[in-house]
Parts: structure tokens; sequence; C-alpha cells
């Protein structure tokens, strides 16, 4: 197993990916070679199932690195989206360095961590994988409770954490502003994260600009930025498409 994605990170290079919440394989198909550096497959907060998201990820034709976010940090779905062949995880909800450890111990084999070894997919193509995957795979921990800010230094200073990922509307409901990521308590919290981050050598990343946008969350210097999702992709293009006759 080769994770660029993971390399580029650690080099300190700013990479632009697309949730998907879709689960037809044209959408992975077509978008996989439009310059997107990374996929995340959602099977937190979308229907989408982990053999849906394996489909999703065989479907792919481009250099784009498939990721799939977990529904909780727990180490069974953990291990089967790494089975299923994504090359790192999004683990929501991590508040504190406990919590972080529990988190990068579900994606390593022993003796790093617990992961069982039963690949399936993620070796059929790769005589390496189990000698590589450990190092490789990549570990995207969410920022997304004021908990978690508060523990950010020790959270950060997990080994095998590769990815502070800031999740801006449960942050801003976290600190009370549903929904309103806008609001300067928010704002001076995503700050603190993305200080931290750097302070720690972890990348930084953000789904959406919360409460900025997106050119000034990569000039601020995020490595790991979501531009959204494929519906908010296509809603768009529907209603930019449709902006001149609507006049």
């Amino acid at each position: 197993m080769k994770n660029e994605l993971k390399r580029r990170l650690k080099a300190g290079e700013k990479t632009l990916g697309l949730w998907i919440t879709l689960q037809d394989p044209i959408v992975t198909e077509l978008l996989s070679d439009a310059g997107f550096d990374w996929f995340v497959f959602d099977t937190e907060h979308s229907p989408m199932e982990i053999h849906q998201a394996q489909t999703l990820m065989q479907a792919m034709k481009g250099p784009t690195t498939p990721i799939i976010r977990v529904d909780w940090n727990d180490p069974v779905p953990v291990k089967r989206a790494l089975d299923v062949g994504a090359y790192g995880v999004v683990i929501p909800w991590v508040n504190s360095k406990e919590e972080a450890k529990k988190a990068v111990a579900a994606c390593k084999y022993p003796p790093q961590g617990m992961r069982g070894c039963g690949p399936r997919r993620c070796s059929f193509f790769d005589r390496d994988y189990l000698e590589t995957a450990n190092a490789e795979t990549l570990v995207v921990v969410q920022i997304e409770t004021r908990e978690a800010v508060n523990n950010l230094e020790e959270i950060a200073s997990v080994e095998g954490v590769d990815v502070l990922f800031i999740g801006p509307t449960d942050l801003s409901t976290s600190y009370g502003y549903l929904g309103r990521p806008e609001n300067p308590d928010v704002q001076k919290a995503i700050d603190r994260i993305l200080a931290v981050a750097k302070a720690s050598g972890v990348a930084s990343g953000i789904y959406g600009g919360g409460g900025k946008s997106l050119l000034d969350r990569y000039n601020e210097g995020f490595q790991f930025i979501a531009v959204g999702g494929d519906l908010s992709l296509l809603r768009r293009g529907a209603a930019e498409f449709l902006k001149p006759f609507k006049k």
C-alpha cells in the first residue's frame, strides 16, 4: 500500500476533496478524474452502507484517494471500512486523548493497534498490504465539540493522528450557536484548531468554509479541505445553468 495523499499532507501540501453521499457508481466514475485529491464516502450522515462504498470505490477511474467516514469511533466499522479498500478513515466525535488513541488503535494492526487481521478487497491486488498498512493508512479525527477544542493539544499529540478535521456545524452547535459557524466564538475555536495543528505537525482540515469562503480557508493554510458534497455540487450546477433563463 502506498498512500500518496498521506505523503502530501505530511509534506505540508494543500488538498481538496469531496463528500460522497449518492450511492450510484456513475457518480464516482464521472468525478474521480475531475481533479479532486480525495473522496470521503459518508456512512455517518448519509444512507450509504459499507457495501455501497466498496462499489463506489471500484468505479473510480482517476487518482482520487478513497476515504470512508465511519459512523462512530468504534473498531468494528473502522476495520470494515479499511478492509473494503479505503486508504483512510474519518472518525467523528473525538473529544479527548483517550478517544484519539482508540481511533488510532482501530486503524492499526498489532502491536501498534487492535485492528483485526481479516483483509478482503484491500489486499486482493496488494501483496505488501499487511506490511505497509499501519504506516500508510490515513487517520482523520473530527474536532466538532467544545470539549475537543479544550483537549486539542492532547489529541494532536497522539501518535498516528494525521489530520484534525473540523466539522463547523457540529462545532457551532456545541458552542450554543446552532448552524452558525460564523459566530465569533466559533471562529476563534477554528483559528485555535488551525494553530494547534500547525504547531503539532498535524494536518488541518475543514468541511466547507465554516463561516468564511473556501479560498480564505485555503489561504489560511488548511490542508484537507472538503469543498462540499456531491448533492451540493449537483444543486449548484443546476442553479447556475438556469440562472440566465430566470432573470
